[in-house]
């Protein structure tokens, strides 16, 4: 039998790679939520993704970050958050009210509600993503791309800000995939079905069937 893959609870599954670590083992901020086998990749180690990478992250403010299972997150990425926000109703945009000794009325910001990234996505080098995104399933985001709007499943982005280059599949696979989820299913299933999975064109009907 198939072993049943890493185990997701390893901190750094890929032996004598300590660059490389399943993201959820880091994470201690409620704010963040991380699903299995989503890992993170840097040169100077995964343990401090949620001080380093997640900025201007503030609990009172209530939004949250949560990225979906199998996604591969490449150095540098970055998610700002909706703390980076400023007022822009008044006629500055500099935020008196967070020095005590200004006496300043409380802004009207503008709060755009948690960043998500959805199952099986990949972040490129230095990629940017701005707060209250969605990134759908299987979406690329390419390397310093600013992703500053939602992306669709299945679609790679790139540039600043990052435009649609254009979808993996068709609609009809795009679909079937999503109905599918096959990164709910149980680690053995994943791995008597990887054939199906990495080829280099979806086997819906193996899928389906599996």
């Amino acid at each position: 039998m198939p072993l049943p893959g890493p185990d997701p609870g390893n901190p750094h599954p890929k032996p004598g790679h300590p660059r490389v670590g399943f993201l959820k083992n880091f994470i201690t901020r409620p704010n963040i939520v991380v699903g299995d086998h989503t890992y993170y990749d840097d040169p100077d180690g995964p343990e401090r993704f949620q001080d380093r990478n997640v900025l201007y992250h503030y609990e009172d403010i209530g939004d949250r970050l949560v990225i979906g299972r199998f996604c591969a997150i490449a150095s540098g990425a970055t998610f700002l958050m909706n703390g980076a926000n400023h007022a822009l109703s008044g006629v500055s945009t500099y935020p008196f009210l967070i020095f005590a000794e200004w006496e300043a009325p409380m802004p009207e910001f503008s709060i755009r509600g948690d960043t998500v990234v959805g199952n099986d996505v990949w972040i490129g080098w230095q990629a940017a993503v701005m707060p209250g995104v969605t990134i759908g399933d299987g979406a690329i985001v390419a390397s310093r791309a600013v992703v500053t709007k939602d992306v669709r499943p299945y679609a790679i982005v790139a540039g600043n800000p990052a435009v649609e280059v254009r979808r993996r599949f068709d609609d009809a696979t795009v679909a079937e995939l999503l109905r599918i989820a096959w990164w709910d299913w149980p680690v053995e299933k994943i791995q008597r079905n990887l054939a199906a999975i990495t080829g280099p064109n979806p086997d819906i009907a193996a899928l389906r069937g599996a």
